[in-house]
């Protein structure tokens, strides 16, 4: 689905490079964590995913595609939800579709479907002010959903909620992704989320620019329950990640 080729990339104003010759695969349909210390590269290969920078030297390829060439590969949902104030539910998950120049009888129908699937067909005409942080998240989702793109980066979506509503988004998240079969990758800095959510973990660990990311397969098969965290295998992996954040911070 995704695969990353040599990439390097430095920011103009940086006199040191943020990646160098930097190469990894995503499959179709897996859902993916990035985990490392703030500012060691994970938004930025997001970036580079969504063409909003370019790599100087190698090439990132979706289904085999240079995405130089290809559009609507994939959807980006922030930390934020930036639901706009002024636009009732239904029309902040329309956006997208809205800027696709969908017809507005279709619009109205997948607005309904996908709120619908996420538990918020009776908010439709309601506002953001009257949502809780969850729900908003679970538009901000929907409205994601609705780009029509099959591959959804998801950037630290549940830091700033509380402890309660981050679990129950977690556990949402992956009926989610059960239901629609899209390919996620999700940016956390919360270890024992990655593992929960991930089938595989990428840990930056190296100071920049770093080379390469390790690739750890959670031992944890699908459906996954909370008391799963609590297995041997999962606390020692959740530790040994720790670590290995520990280490790359004093890098």
């Amino acid at each position: 689905m995704l695969r990353f080729e040599g990439v390097s990339f430095r920011y103009p104003e940086d006199t040191q490079g943020m990646m160098e010759d930097l190469s990894f695969e995503v499959a179709d349909g897996e859902l993916v964590a990035i985990i490392g210390a703030s500012g060691c590269g994970k938004s930025t290969i997001f970036r580079l995913i969504n063409g909003l920078e370019k790599p100087d030297q190698g090439k990132i390829l979706v289904d085999q595609k240079s995405i130089e060439t290809i559009k609507n590969y994939s959807a980006f949902m922030p930390q934020k939800d930036l639901l706009f104030p002024w636009r009732s539910i239904e029309k902040n998950v329309c956006l997208p579709m809205e800027l696709a120049k969908v017809p507005a009888r279709d619009q109205e129908k997948k607005a309904t479907q996908v709120l619908e699937q996420v538990g918020l067909a009776d908010y439709a005409q309601k506002f953001p002010k009257d949502l809780s942080g969850g729900m908003k998240q679970r538009v901000a989702f929907a409205r994601t959903l609705l780009s029509g793109a099959d591959m959804l980066l998801l950037d630290e979506p549940f830091s700033a909620l509380d402890y309660l509503t981050r679990v129950e988004m977690q556990e949402w998240l992956l009926r989610q992704w059960e239901h629609y079969h899209k390919t996620i990758l999700f940016i956390t800095h919360d270890v024992e989320e990655a593992i929960f959510l991930a089938k595989y973990i990428y840990i930056i660990q190296d100071s920049r620019p770093f080379t390469e990311m390790e690739r750890i397969q959670v031992p944890l098969d699908y459906p996954r329950k909370r008391e799963d965290l609590k297995r041997a295998e999962i606390v020692e992996l959740k530790e040994s990640l720790i670590g290995k954040l520990r280490r790359s911070v004093s890098l």
